[in-house]
Order: C-alpha cells, then structure tokens, then sequence
C-alpha cells in the first residue's frame, strides 16, 4: 500500500492509502506502484489517477507541478488547471 499526498496552493487535495498513482511525467506517463524506486519529476500538465484500495480510480487534471517517492509515500505538489 502507498501513502498518497497531493498538495496544490490552495490546500490538501488529497491525502490517505492508495495502490496505485498514475502521473504525467515531463518525460511521459508512468505508474506508481507498491515499492517503487525513490524517484523525483517534474510534472507536466495532464491526468493524475489514483486508485484507492476498494479498486475506484480518482482523476485529478494538473497543470504542472512535482512528484516525489520515498519508502512507499508519494507526495504529489501540483498546480491545479483553472476551473
């Protein structure tokens, strides 16, 4: 299981257990599972999905922002698009 926090400027959009994160990259989309490698992006503007642990999947649009990976807990810092 992940740990999952996703801050924008104006507060925590999200934050709990998840299986899975799927973000835009600067180099293209990559996936997020259980035990990743420690890993820093850039963030470019797309889709994050993340799929919490009773198998619904959450869409988030982003404009830009950055992710980081650490012993399963994945801190997502993001500028959301405009609404």
């Amino acid at each position: 299981m992940l740990k999952l926090k996703i801050v924008s400027p104006e507060r925590i959009e999200f934050e709990g257990e998840v299986v899975s994160v799927l973000v835009p990259g600067s180099l293209g989309q990559f996936e997020i599972l259980n035990n990743h490698a420690p890993i820093i992006s850039s963030l470019d503007k797309g889709k994050v999905v993340y799929g919490l642990p009773n198998g619904e999947k959450k869409p988030l649009e982003i404009s830009g922002g950055f992710v980081e990976v650490q012993k399963n807990v994945v801190s997502l810092c993001v500028e959301l698009n405009e609404q």
